[in-house]
């Protein structure tokens, strides 16, 4: 077994505000104590979000953790200690997922922009043996996103989809599981002009530069429209009669429907073999590795809304 420390550094914050005035990397912070079906992880790499930013300003101040708070959603790394009631997983597996379960809903003190964090063994899958670190920590909670929002549409094979921002981190995953997983018969999605080869990369039967185009000037209509941006009202005029709008951000226009994520290990597990066989890809953002040490770019980053597909920080531990 590996000798965890008792202290450790982390990005942490002890009031809510903009990342670049709260948010301090400290090396006194104590690793966090395991919960029965807690497994410890020794923290390679971390994928950013932007709802690490949203929490940090304090939108979602009514079902927050007490501070002082570690951010961060994303994980892969090493299982260096297991709780009593852990199952299956043991010191040395490496692992990934999102350790928050309910998102929004009371997250974790401690999060994955730490050398360790504490998660749920249910919330963990294996790392799929063909990823790095950071491949792996730019996928939990973009693609469980995308999976949990296609599941509950009831998206099946043969049909249509449109997806509005499709060169974000959950984009990308929506055209990838769509076309890979799900067995879509067409796929549009928009982009800016400088992103459309990355869609078609994706698979994209059309990519739409929103730039130029009005969606509104599509010939079709689509069986699912999955808003990602925050375009709730074009995407319901996009639909077929019938059709299933799913958003993740901003307002919802009736009929379409808005969730949270739920972290689930088992979903993941579910997709490494198409992470595996290369069917599916984890998208990095060319600019996207950041340093543990510059952790506040990385967010600054996110911010922009440009990113394409994930940012991600690696390494985190630094070889002492």
């Amino acid at each position: 077994m590996e000798n965890v420390p008792c202290t450790m550094k982390a990005w942490i914050y002890g009031l809510h505000g903009k990342p670049e005035d709260v948010l301090k990397l400290k090396s006194d912070v104590v690793v966090p104590e395991l919960k029965e079906d807690q497994v410890l992880v020794k923290v390679m790499a971390s994928g950013l979000n932007p709802v690490d930013n949203k929490r940090m300003i304090g939108i979602f101040v009514h079902a927050e953790c007490p501070f002082s708070t570690v951010p961060g959603y994303d994980v892969a790394g090493v299982v260096v200690k297991v709780g009593s009631q852990v199952k299956n997983l043991k010191v040395g597996y490496e692992v990934y997922g999102n350790i928050h379960e309910k998102a929004l809903d009371h997250p974790k003190q401690y999060g994955t922009l730490a050398e360790y964090t504490a998660v749920e063994e249910r919330l963990l899958a294996p790392k799929p043996k063909n990823l790095s670190f950071a491949e792996a920590a730019s996928l939990p909670v973009a693609i469980g996103t995308a999976y949990e929002g296609l599941q509950r549409c009831g998206f099946t094979a043969g049909q249509s989809i449109l997806v509005l921002g499709g060169a974000g981190g959950v984009g990308s995953m929506v055209i990838q599981l769509a076309k890979h997983v799900f067995g879509a018969s067409r796929v549009v999605a928009t982009a800016s002009t400088g992103k459309l080869e990355l869609l078609r990369n994706l698979g994209a039967d059309l990519a739409v530069d929103y730039t130029k185009e009005n969606l509104e000037d599509l010939p079709e209509k689509f069986d699912v429209v999955y808003d990602c941006v925050g375009q709730c009202e074009r995407a319901v005029k996009a639909m077929k009669e019938g059709g299933k709008v799913v958003t993740v951000s901003g307002a919802v226009t009736v009929p379409a429907f808005k969730f949270i994520v739920t972290s689930n290990g088992a979903d993941l597990e579910k997709l490494n073999p198409y992470l595996e066989s290369g069917q599916v890809k984890a998208i990095i953002d060319p600019k996207g590795i950041y340093p543990f040490s510059q952790t506040l770019e990385g967010l600054a980053y996110v911010d922009t809304g440009r990113v394409a597909g994930k940012v991600v920080i690696y390494p985190i531990q630094q070889d002492n």
